[in-house]
């Protein structure tokens, strides 16, 4: 058993993985870190089984029961019962569908004073400017504008497309 990351669930806490376990409902992966937290507690009521017993009996290996402990330990319950905690490799979105709309109508409009056009530099300064974001980096910018037909460096492409509407 890790000594750094000694898991002791409260009565609470014991409650609501075995509730999660008997359930049969949850996602096998939320269970099965429940069976674990359940085997790893080190409380008055709990076996405090070691890293390795656990692996054994869930088919697990060490690594993945000492994961579940430190995220027990370091971010809760809730954290440490997640069966999904994002793809590896994949970041998670930085901006939601208002604050692409609000980034797309800002370069597709005119550039600021003393700018001959948007950069993504300056479009990511001007969203973190009006309060759209905390943070967003150029990267993300020019992900979102990548999607669209508008291009920062020059007017937006809707406004110079032909008419495609068959003639009468």
């Amino acid at each position: 058993m890790s000594r750094k990351r000694v898991v002791e669930l409260s009565d609470d806490e014991r409650r609501q993985c075995l509730e999660l376990v008997s359930s049969g409902t949850a996602p096998a992966r939320s269970i099965m870190h429940g069976q674990v937290l359940l085997k790893a507690d080190a409380g008055p009521a709990g076996p405090a089984w070691t890293d390795r017993a656990i692996g054994e009996a869930f088919g697990v290996s060490t690594v993945t029961v000492s994961a579940i402990r430190k995220t027990m330990t370091q971010e809760g319950l809730p954290a440490a019962l997640a069966h999904y905690r994002g793809t590896p490799g994949k970041p998670q979105r930085k901006l939601d569908g208002h604050q692409e709309a609000y980034l797309i109508a800002m370069a597709c409009g005119e550039p600021p004073e003393g700018h001959a056009r948007w950069s993504l530099r300056l479009l990511s300064h001007r969203m973190v400017e009006l309060g759209y974001v905390d943070s967003v980096s150029y990267n993300t910018v020019g992900r979102v504008l990548k999607k669209t037909i508008c291009n920062p460096g020059a007017p937006c492409a809707s406004a110079s497309r032909p008419n495609r509407t068959p003639p009468s």
